[in-house]
């Protein structure tokens, strides 16, 4: 798999929906989500048209996915 041409913020917290999180707040432009089980986990997502792959590739170490996971998650 390559990488991803672009992803938004609004596919990646469907994707992280499917994982489990839950939303929990927004303030301003950053989306909290948080996962209880099977230990507590808070993401924080920017609220962007798109998200630079830098920040995607920090996000999916936090939920601890690779891009492939993602790319599955997206699809489904």
């Amino acid at each position: 798999m390559g990488e991803f041409s672009q992803i938004s913020a609004k596919d990646l917290v469907k994707a992280l929906e499917k994982m489990g999180y839950i939303y929990i707040s927004q303030k301003g432009s950053h989306i909290k989500l948080r996962k209880l089980k099977p230990v507590r986990k808070t993401v924080i997502i920017p609220k962007h048209k798109f998200i630079r792959p830098g920040t995607l590739n920090n996000i999916l170490k936090a939920v601890e996915i690779s891009k492939n996971q993602l790319e599955k998650l997206l699809k489904s």
